[in-house]
């Protein structure tokens, strides 16, 4: 973690942006949370935990830079709340999800399916794909079970 952190660190740098306790604190969140696609106010209410004094617009504004710096992606699954999900650096593109039209899940895929449709896109249309991002929609295989156990 420590590691990454200080990633980050010099990726704030390099932009001219310092990393302060309170964005530390909210970096340290995402990151013990990495799985959990957390909202600003699932955030706001870790981070609490670790720095008392912190607001919520603070931890908006942190979430809002680190989105613009490519740190996080800020998403929405269709609910109407903005999502944060800290980007992998070891890979081009971001990871895809399949979202639960039940329970709410979100699962990860780690892999990335998209190249040879990127490389077709490259050839056929002259277009440089920059990055993309798929979801799923669906019943996960939990609720499936559920429902079939009844």
């Amino acid at each position: 973690m420590e590691a990454r952190i200080e990633q980050i660190k010099q990726q704030l740098q390099s932009q001219g942006y310092k990393l302060t306790s309170q964005r530390e604190a909210t970096l340290r969140v995402l990151l013990e949370n990495e799985e959990d696609h957390l909202s600003a106010e699932d955030v706001f209410m870790l981070v609490k935990d670790k720095a008392p004094e912190i607001g919520l617009a603070t931890v908006y504004r942190t979430l809002e830079l680190l989105s613009e710096l490519h740190v996080v992606e800020k998403m929405n699954f269709g609910d109407g709340v903005a999502r944060y999900d800290l980007r992998n650096d070891n890979s081009k593109h971001h990871h895809h999800h399949l979202i639960c039209i039940q329970c709410g899940s979100v699962d990860e895929i780690m892999d990335d399916w998209l190249l040879p449709l990127e490389e077709r896109l490259a050839q056929e249309y002259n277009f440089q794909v920059l990055d993309h991002r798929l979801d799923f929609q669906g019943i996960c295989w939990r609720c499936k079970d559920k429902d079939s156990s009844d």
